[in-house]
């Protein structure tokens, strides 16, 4: 139970896939505009991240690897998380009609999000076990989460401030993600000292 306490918060705070890694960072710059899109994307990618992962697992364990088509692994698991993201475009377009206009163009991005891909390869890279990869994919979503409504909140603050003309728009807004990213290498060795 502590390993998995350990891959959980490595996942959310010390390996924050968008923070540390920098994989998913078209979506965190383009919906964290706004708390609710952000939230609303976050979940989404919980989702695909979580069944991904559920399904990309086995397909590569016990179909692609013993047949020696581990070499596959990239183009059989983006096939599998596009599937995933058609389904959760599917259900927002259809039951959640203002989430689904105000992710607009990112929601089929999460197709090719590198954060979803590389939790699944990470999964298989790294030796986890079944349970271990859906705790590690959990906890790469709740991180995509916290990394997406912290960055929102400061989007939200700098809109009040005055910025530096050359400054203006992406500038400043690649400076804030630097220094929220910054910010989380402050979590490096805590996650591993507070299970031991």
């Amino acid at each position: 139970m502590k390993e998995m306490a350990v891959i959980l918060f490595s996942a959310i705070l010390v390996n924050n896939f968008v923070l540390s890694k920098f994989l998913g960072i078209c979506p965190f710059l383009g919906v964290s505009k706004r708390v609710d899109s952000a939230v609303g994307m976050s979940v989404a990618v919980i989702f695909v991240m979580l069944t991904a992962t559920a399904a990309t697992y086995p397909i590569y364990t016990y179909i692609l690897e013993p047949k020696g088509l581990g070499y596959l692994q990239t183009l059989v698991f983006i096939l599998v998380i596009a599937a995933f993201v058609q389904l959760v475009e599917f259900v927002l377009r259809k039951y959640v009609k203002p989430l689904y206009n105000a992710l607009g163009v990112y929601l089929p991005l999460i197709t090719t999000n590198c954060a979803i891909l590389g939790v699944t390869i990470l999964n298989i890279d790294s030796g986890y076990t079944f349970a271990q990869s859906l705790v590690n994919a959990l906890g790469g979503g709740l991180g995509f989460m916290l990394a997406m409504v912290l960055f929102a909140g400061v989007r939200r603050r700098m809109e009040s401030c005055e910025v530096f003309k050359p400054f203006e728009g992406l500038p400043i807004t690649l400076i804030a993600a630097s220094m929220v990213s910054i910010s989380f290498m402050g979590f490096g060795g805590v996650v591993e000292g507070l299970f031991k």
